[in-house]
């Protein structure tokens, strides 16, 4: 790979710009959100993305810093004027004075650099650290930088004096050895007074000091601060100080979402029950803003973030603490709940939210209807499901209704959630699916009417086995619908079965061979001893497929 020379590395002069650029309105968004915005985030990514044509261009990106500005190649690639917004003089008056970029540095190092140039625009004037003490403290592999020390610039170098002997470091050494050593001035203390003296603190001292200040830093602030809020949210009773305490309540609880700090939400929450049972002299308006809390948790945008949150935080709250926090959800968050459980990667937040969502719907099944009505069919998938495991009966017309409109994969959860119910009301909706365009909710269908009994149905599957349509179905569809027919028909049943298998009549023509197997396990399903017989009699079939059913029936028959 040959170097790039001066003028292949000028023509990436735009590419630079650019990447200046993008690194500029990087640094807004460093200092505008959080990194679990949206907004944080596409800002990042826009900045990796604009390294990519910068190295087909050249090795390592060496920008000069001069005052308001940086050169690249002699050229300037940014200008600030104002300093309050310039990047250059942000580097330049700590000293800063050549920054290099390697090939590397985008995937997590220009964001810390960024962060960290940031931190030194906001520092105190009389802040111990500086802008190079933060970069020095970040330990970049990829990332270089050349100061000078303020202030020296001008200082010429100490020249070598000729004149001087050179001293051996053995003489030196020698004569520090033997220098008296300089009297103490008065009112001066020095360290070596202390030592060993009555006012060193002994191992076990050090021990209880050590064990306090672990303590004090392992607390929880955040829940010590909103404990003392409550206090006196509790205690004082003047409205103007209860109406402060509870807008610095609402307003903390967005800040606690965006940091992932569900414990100290479900936390306020939990102590939101707590003052309206204890709190003296509640006004009407305090009162109904506590109620309203948990209300606003509950809001679509708000549940969603809180969800997206969850999945995505790093440390997650304890079972305990996700419980509380669902717990609170208001009926309106139904909806949401489902929209968001298929999204959800973690699988401990789903199972929770999951029993949360059923919690509200076996309290307000109404909701649960409301969502069966809605268009999505991801939610509407996950709700015939949680239907299912349900068994609400108030679900039934909603269900049915399913059944002539949704989606093929919305249609079979149905028949599923349906046939869970059992009712008479939710079999009478399943009678529609019998003639369902989908060979599945069909067969479904069938086989839920042949276990469950439902003699209401037997009409239209005897109009099934008589008519053209199950003729041209597969196999397994005549077979669903013959087992059910003879479990529903009973004893009569062997009627029409009876000629299908045709056993009598050497003239008389016959039956497709899968026409009559069917008619063998659906007589095998009526059990009697006068369809045992009409088995045996076509045990010996010329047709295998016959044969094979006939020896299944009766086996089945027998056990």
């Amino acid at each position: 790979m040959t170097t790039p020379t001066t003028e292949d590395r000028l023509e990436g002069l735009a590419e630079v710009e650019n990447l200046l650029q993008v690194l500029v309105k990087g640094l807004r968004a460093i200092q505008l959100y959080l990194p679990n915005n949206p907004v944080y985030q596409r800002a990042v990514e826009n900045i990796q993305r604009a390294f990519g044509p910068v190295w087909e261009c050249t090795d390592d990106l060496i920008l000069e810093v001069e005052e308001t500005d940086l050169h690249w190649e002699g050229k300037p690639v940014l200008t600030q004027p104002e300093k309050s917004e310039s990047v250059g003089w942000v580097l330049y008056k700590d000293g800063v004075r050549q920054i290099t970029l390697l090939p590397g540095a985008e995937d997590e190092e220009v964001i810390r650099f960024l962060q960290t140039i940031h931190r030194g625009k906001t520092l105190d004037p009389e802040a111990p650290d500086d802008l190079l003490t933060l970069l020095w403290d970040q330990d970049f592999q990829f990332i270089r930088y050349d100061h000078v020390d303020l202030g020296m610039d001008e200082v010429p170098q100490l020249q070598r004096s000729e004149d001087v002997p050179e001293a051996k470091p053995e003489q030196v050494r020698q004569e520090v050895e033997e220098e008296p050593p300089a009297e103490t001035p008065a009112g001066i203390v020095s360290i070596d007074d202390f030592d060993a003296t009555m006012y060193f603190l002994d191992e076990d001292e050090i021990a209880y000091l050590k064990n306090e200040i672990e303590r004090e830093y392992s607390q929880d602030l955040r829940a010590n601060v909103l404990a003392m809020l409550f206090d006196l949210l509790e205690l004082q009773t003047y409205s103007t100080v209860r109406a402060e305490l509870l807008s610095i309540i609402e307003n903390f609880i967005p800040y606690l979402l965006a940091v992932g700090d569900f414990h100290s939400v479900a936390l306020i929450l939990k102590d939101n029950h707590v003052i309206l049972e204890r709190a003296r002299e509640l006004l009407p308006e305090h009162r109904q803003l506590i109620e309203q809390l948990p209300v606003k948790l509950s809001e679509q945008q708000a549940l969603g973030q809180l969800l997206q949150a969850l999945d995505e935080a790093a440390v997650h709250p304890t079972e305990e603490e996700l419980s509380e926090l669902f717990r609170e959800l208001q009926p309106r968050a139904l909806s949401t709940v489902l929209s968001w459980i298929p999204k959800l990667s973690n699988e401990r937040v789903r199972s929770l939210l999951y029993g949360a969502a059923q919690r509200l719907a076996q309290a307000y099944p109404d909701e649960l209807v409301k969502v069966l009505e809605s268009g999505d069919e991801d939610v509407l998938i996950e709700t015939v499901g949680m239907s299912k495991a349900l068994k609400l009966p108030p679900l039934v017309p909603a269900l049915g209704k399913l059944l002539d409109q949704a989606t093929v994969p919305v249609r079979r959860g149905a028949v599923d959630a349906l046939a869970a119910i059992g009712t008479p009301g939710a079999m009478k909706q399943l009678e529609q699916a019998l003639d369902d365009s989908d060979r599945e909710v069909r067969i479904q269908t069938a086989r839920v009417f042949g276990a469950q009994g439902y003699r209401q149905a037997l009409k239209q599957i005897t109009s099934a086995l008589t008519g053209r349509k199950l003729k041209e179905a597969d196999l397994t569809e005549k077979t669903a619908f013959f087992e059910t027919y003879g479990m529903l028909s009973g004893p009569k049943g062997l009627e029409t079965l009876e000629p299908m298998l045709g056993v009598r009549g050497v003239f008389r023509r016959k039956e497709d061979p899968e026409i009559r197997a069917c008619a063998a396990m659906a007589i095998g399903k009526i059990g009697t001893p006068a369809a045992r017989q009409v088995l045996e009699r076509a045990a010996n079939d010329k047709e295998p497929l016959v044969r094979n059913a006939v020896s299944r029936a009766m086996q089945e028959g027998a056990s």
